[in-house]
């Protein structure tokens, strides 16, 4: 009888302290890069057990991308120090065709609530859902890829394409609406902002079906494509074209459709984005700037793509690039915000880094990389939570630093049991 069909499942967390409202979850994470490590990071943060499958003497390429911190012989990706936290490392060789690789993977499956994958081409590595949830009924199989899985439709052939953050920016309409209009070419977005989007879409997909599982003890799988993604954050773009016959076009910094919405430069040689949206503001805004509202009207110059490009909304346009001109930002940010005029400073890290706000707020925290073997610094957690609030409880984990005790503690494998997968590549 195989190890997976003889084992019980070891209540989450064994590997790990418990804090959070997702403790007693456990996740299953065999990707690389960003989309699927950062669902699981944000699972992670929250309380769930989190295994990070890596291939043996490789590793995840995240933890080389630069720019590296470097300490003597060692070194490791900023990113990585920031979106690795709380993980543990397994390595294994995931190739079912390998028996030793699938009596581990399916004994760890048979112990996992959650299995999250951006590999794409599983069944070539003989991995199928019908194989996995015979194992484990209740689990949840998240895929994230480019364009699908084909069992949720689509052309088959798209649906084997490779893809990154880029790619699913252009392919989903994301990137074409992004930029300055032509001939400015369209822009991409930077900090992988849809595989940051894909993530928070696959957590939202897992806890929804975690939900459902507990329910009703059936798993099922969640399928998240980058287009789709960056297509479901498009606002109105589809209604536009369906109804109105509109393609939405790039419009830069500035609002299409009232005013002001847009990003001035001031004195200081700061950027200043002011957004008055809707009639009540938008007179504060007026009387800020010392106009007459009866003359600039939100009718006449600021509530409508007619209005803003009016001979009166394009003056005043050109009056509030010259108010703010004069000022320095802060001063012009303070004066605005003492009307109750939204507007905001365009902030560097270093500026986010000194702000009082943000150092209140707690938003940024030290661990100890486990890499390094010194003490880090980064970004802490969104959301807050008042009764259930995330942590950091280790840094980034070193390349299979938790493979044994995962494989002896979870699993049951001896060390001489696994000292010989190690032997054979197999870990």
């Amino acid at each position: 009888m195989s190890r997976w069909m003889k084992i019980e499942r070891v209540p989450a967390p064994a590997l790990m302290p418990k804090y959070g409202p997702l403790t007693g979850m456990r996740v299953l994470m065999t990707g690389s890069i960003v989309a699927a490590p950062f669902a699981a990071s944000l699972l992670a943060e929250y309380g769930a057990e989190v295994i990070h499958v890596e291939r043996p003497n490789v590793g995840d390429p995240y933890r080389d991308q630069a720019p590296v911190i470097r300490r003597g012989d060692r070194k490791v990706s900023a990113g990585w120090i920031q979106e690795a936290r709380n993980k543990l490392s397994l390595t294994l060789e995931i190739n079912l065709k390998i028996p030793e690789s699938k009596e581990i993977f399916l004994s760890l499956i048979k112990n996992c609530d959650v299995w999250v994958e951006n590999m794409v081409w599983t069944e070539k590595l003989g991995i199928t859902e019908q194989m996995l949830l015979e194992v484990n009924p209740k689990l949840i199989i998240a895929h994230i890829s480019g364009f699908g899985r084909p069992q949720f439709g689509g052309v088959p052939t798209e649906c084997d394409r490779p893809s990154y953050d880029p790619i699913g920016q252009a392919e989903g309409g994301y990137m074409f609406v992004n930029g300055f209009p032509e001939p400015s070419p369209p822009s991409h977005a930077a900090t992988f902002i849809n595989d940051y989007m894909t993530a928070m879409f696959a957590v939202n997909g897992i806890l929804m079906a975690y939900i459902h599982s507990q329910k009703t003890g059936k798993g099922q799988a969640v399928d998240i494509a980058q287009i789709e993604a960056m297509s479901k954050v498009l606002n109105d773009t589809f209604v536009q074209y369906f109804m109105l016959g509109k393609i939405r076009e790039r419009k830069g910094n500035k609002v299409a459709i009232f005013q002001p919405g847009n990003l001035f430069k001031t004195k200081d040689e700061k950027y200043l984005y002011i957004g008055a949206y809707g009639p009540a503001v938008y007179g504060r805004f007026v009387k800020a700037l010392e106009l007459d509202l009866n003359k600039y009207s939100h009718e006449a110059a600021g509530g409508s793509i007619e209005a803003i490009n009016s001979e009166l909304g394009l003056e005043l346009n050109e009056i509030a690039t010259e108010w703010v001109a004069a000022r320095d930002a802060e001063a012009a940010k303070q004066y605005l915000l003492s009307l109750k005029v939204p507007c905001g400073i365009v902030r560097t890290s270093a500026e986010l880094a000194a702000s009082e706000h943000y150092q209140k707020r707690g938003n940024f925290i030290e661990y100890e990389d486990e890499t390094l073997g010194e003490t880090v610094k980064g970004f802490g957690f969104c959301p807050k939570m008042s009764e259930t609030p995330a942590q950091v409880w280790r840094g980034a984990p070193a390349i299979g630093q938790d493979t044994e005790a995962i494989l002896n503690t979870l699993l049951g494998y001896s060390y001489n049991e696994i000292e010989a997968f190690r032997e054979k590549g197999v870990i």
